[in-house]
């Protein structure tokens, strides 16, 4: 039978959100001959972890469905036991690099590639904390539906899976690598008050993630769709596209992966928002086939956002964001220009080139991010209040900042080195020892 992984990562109270994805995995093993391994990566603090581990106990026994709720310790535990079998390099860097102190979107998701290997799945399911499902005549509309109907199938078998078909027949052999929806509701970046304050400070803002060479006309274009997701829209009835998915038009609270994420990892850079969304160009720009399906999520913010702190943090990791991109788009430019030749002779995604490609542009000049901080600072000073505050905050960690940006990608052309190094010891060290049940 079929194994696969739905994750949900977390680091906040969200026993309302374990009961949700316990239905939507309860769901996809009534509905599909598949076993569902529900992975809960937890790294709440002691009084949420055991809330969690109620909700989790409430689930009840479900045919199908085997739970995993493990702890930071209990993934740290593992993570060791896989690192030493790996014998890579630098084994304590690794698993800081796996598990780091702060928050790091890449490497909560990272740890639920590994288990998942560990516990035999051959997919990858994911969902965040901070959403719930749209609803039907009542009923929760689960994107898992549309990942298992396509997910890991020779792209010709996958048509009577989807709605509609947009791939040229030369990409009709390949896997469907990839299973992708969006989101409604608020911003998937809590930047809506910069653009209620002032639209032109919201675009210099926003704008700051392209590539430096766009037009006005491009960069326009950018900000109008960005962190939008699918807007209001609302849930009617199913399509879905096989196709070549435009990472644009998916978010990572609503994919799933199969193969490619055993290939390369997330980077896993700290308090950088984005740092989760690589794999979704990587399979676009290696012309991988996936679906992309409108059973959007419904996103919503938590009130920690809403503190002073939250909103520190928050914006941090924005402006870090920023800083990546000097790297990134160098990266996705030259995945644009290799494209298939990303991809072994196996069609499957060619780890040393990724690890190439960042290690490239790691040595970048880094005079543009120099520059986006200067136009942060500006816009921020403009916003007044506490993007004022904030902008005093970024002056006095400016180096430190532009330091980290690179050291992050460096950290990712090291972990992509090493990944497949990792995956196969995962799959050798078996499932971490957790309570679980099975139905």
């Amino acid at each position: 039978m079929r194994r696969i992984c739905l994750t949900l990562p977390t680091n906040r109270a969200c026993s309302h959100t374990i009961a949700a994805i316990g239905d939507e995995a309860a769901y996809a093993a009534r509905t599909f001959d598949v076993e569902v391994r529900l992975l809960i990566l937890d790294s709440s603090d002691t009084a949420t972890y055991t809330e969690h581990a109620a909700a989790v106990r409430e689930l009840g026994d479900v045919p199908g469905v085997v739970t995993h709720h493990l702890d930071e310790a209990a993934q740290r535990d593992f993570l060791r036991r896989v690192i030493d079998g790996a014998g890579v390099a630098k084994p304590e860097l690794m698993l800081d690099l796996m598990l780091p102190d702060g928050v790091s979107y890449g490497a909560c998701t990272n740890r639920a590639f590994l288990i998942a290997a560990a516990l035999g799945c051959e997919s990858v399911h994911r969902r965040d904390s901070d959403s719930h499902y749209q609803v039907l005549d009542g009923e929760p509309v689960f994107p898992v539906h549309h990942e298992l109907m396509s997910l890991g199938k020779r792209a010709a078998d996958a048509v009577d899976g989807v709605t509609e078909m947009d791939l040229a027949d030369e990409h009709r052999d390949k896997r469907v690598a990839m299973v992708g929806s969006s989101f409604v509701g608020e911003l998937s970046v809590d930047i809506g008050e910069i653009n209620a304050i002032d639209p032109d400070v919201y675009y210099d803002v926003v704008s700051l993630w392209a590539p430096v060479h766009w037009s006005d006309e491009e960069k326009r274009d950018l900000v109008e769709e960005s962190f939008r997701g699918a807007g209001s829209d609302t849930f009617t009835h199913d399509r879905a596209t096989l196709t070549l998915v435009d990472p644009m038009r998916v978010d990572m609270c609503n994919i799933a992966f199969h193969d490619v994420h055993e290939r390369v990892p997330l980077p896993p850079a700290t308090d950088t928002i984005g740092s989760d969304y690589f794999l979704i160009h990587l399979a676009h720009d290696a012309a991988l086939p996936g679906v992309l399906h409108n059973r959007h999520i419904v996103n919503y913010y938590t009130e920690e956002r809403r503190t002073d702190a939250g909103f520190t943090a928050y914006q941090t990791r924005f402006v870090k964001f920023f800083l990546s991109m000097l790297y990134f788009n160098v990266i996705y430019d030259r995945m644009t220009e290799a494209g298939e030749a990303l991809l072994d002779e196996r069609g499957r995604v060619s780890a040393r080139a990724i690890a190439a490609f960042a290690r490239e542009s790691a040595l970048l000049d880094r005079a543009e991010n120099v520059e986006r901080l200067d136009r942060v600072d500006v816009a921020y000073r403009k916003l007044g209040g506490r993007y004022a505050e904030f902008a005093d905050l970024l002056a006095e960690r400016r180096e430190r900042l532009l330091d980290e940006a690179r050291r992050d990608i460096e950290d990712f052309a090291l972990l992509t080195e090493a990944w497949e190094s990792l995956v196969r010891a995962s799959a050798a060290a078996g499932a971490p020892p957790t309570p679980g049940r099975t139905g």
